[in-house]
């Protein structure tokens, strides 16, 4: 066993190191630790194999659909409508402008499911309007990295579509629900650092609008945050599954974005289905060699291994789950979402369930933790997406990050060792 994790580490982080492509870096490493145990023919044929069925799953049809409708709502007007919306809720609280972000990002990612998209499409309203309010642009752009975050845990999510498949059955309805407390939480603990944050900086509070102009606001948003009820909705009563679910928001978001608000040209519709296709193609890599290092990780016994070495040092819970906590903290800061769900969790969920720890609340935990490591230098994706869009570079953001590191690791704490935060709502719902 010591053996085959050398070479798989080995391989993987010396490809990493070298910037190929994490899919390859994957599959490679896989390859290379199969060979150790297998001749080449062998070795090939079984990582097609599992390549192959990693990726047979009716349940990863909803990734491509919720990409396609995330893209949609994106290009359509709805970031516009919705900062409008936040504006007139918080915008006259002390570091308004901060909070609007926040709100703002929050909205958009339940909408679109996508972190990169909430900081690319929010930050590009944003953070010109804060600048003339005179909020300093590394500020702005860390508010809209580390908001982003929150469309992980408030559903739509595709992440939480890999965990389902991952951790071999837990239900992706239960996981959307369970997102929704932990992704308000998270959101509410980023507008609190954000309002101290403004009264120590003197930076300006908004004028409060009058309220008839509010439900305007408020109004115009509606049929944009309608998706969420649909959407969720039809998933909780039972209309259709989660896949189901994508399609119809797909549609919906079609409507919207290119006949209702009449933002996205037809035009324009073969860019977004290009675009749709490349994400879901670079997902789908993901998924299939992860699935492969999945099975030769089992293959070799390492999670039984890694499992037994956690457990004889302690035994426990609070010890064990902040240990793992601390090690997907610094898998998150150098590997991407996707790849660290599909490798870990066949590792960790073992040990959490052995603790008594649901997999519904492993998973919400998890993807929390790992959304950390999206705004987290060296590789934070989203942190890289917020600086292209305030034009700073990345040490500049790394100061005002701080706080926002301490409340999502507070919040972080708080979903791991109170199970209620995730496993309370969709009790409620009966899931």
């Amino acid at each position: 066993m010591e053996m085959s994790a050398l070479v798989l580490l080995g391989i993987f982080f010396i490809l990493l190191f070298l910037n190929v492509p994490i899919s390859f870096c994957i599959g490679l490493a896989t390859l290379g630790t199969m060979l150790l145990s297998m001749d080449l023919l062998p070795a090939l044929t079984t990582l097609a194999q599992r390549m192959a069925g990693g990726l047979n799953s009716f349940a990863l049809l909803a990734i491509p659909f919720f990409v396609l409708s995330g893209l949609l709502m994106g290009r359509g007007g709805i970031a516009k409508r919705l900062i409008e919306c936040a504006m007139a809720l918080v915008g006259a609280l002390p570091g308004g402008l901060a909070l609007v972000n926040v709100l703002s990002c929050m909205l958009f990612g339940a909408i679109s499911g996508s972190a990169v998209a909430a900081t690319s499409a929010i930050g590009s309203f944003m953070l010109p309007e804060m600048k003339k309010q005179g909020y300093d642009d590394s500020y702005s752009a860390a508010v809209t990295a580390a908001a982003a975050t929150t469309g992980l845990l408030i559903p739509p999510s595709n992440i939480m579509i890999v965990y389902a498949i991952a951790s071999g059955g837990v239900s992706i309805a239960a996981l959307f629900v369970a997102g929704y407390l932990p992704g308000i939480l998270l959101g509410a603990a980023l507008m609190i650092v954000c309002a101290g944050y403004a009264r120590k900086k003197g930076y300006p509070v908004g004028a409060r609008l009058p309220l008839k102009l509010v439900l305007s606001k408020i109004a115009a948003a509606v049929p944009s945050l309608l998706m969420i009820v649909v959407v969720i909705g039809g998933i909780i009563k039972g209309a259709f599954t989660a896949t189901e679910a994508g399609a119809i928001a797909v549609v919906y978001s079609f409507v919207l974005a290119v006949l209702v608000y009449k933002e996205v040209a037809w035009a324009d519709l073969g860019k977004i289905l290009l675009k749709s296709t490349e994400t879901t193609a670079i997902v789908l890599a993901l998924i299939a060699t992860s699935a492969a290092m999945s099975w030769i990780l089992s293959y070799e016994n390492i999670p039984q291994s890694i499992s037994s070495g956690l457990m004889a040092l302690s035994e426990n819970p609070i010890i064990i789950l902040l240990i793992i906590n601390l090690i997907l903290l610094v898998v998150g800061a150098f590997m991407d979402m996707t790849p660290a769900v599909l490798i870990f969790t066949p590792i960790f969920l073992p040990v959490a369930v052995e603790l008594g720890v649901s997999p519904l609340h492993f998973g919400i935990m998890m993807i929390l933790n790992l959304s950390i490591g999206l705004v987290s230098p060296p590789v934070g994706s989203v942190l890289f997406v917020a600086c292209a869009v305030a034009k700073v570079k990345l040490e500049q953001m790394i100061k005002p990050l701080l706080p926002m590191y301490a409340a999502m690791i507070v919040v972080l704490l708080l979903v791991t060792y109170v199970p209620a935060i995730s496993e309370w709502l969709p009790s409620v719902v009966g899931l």
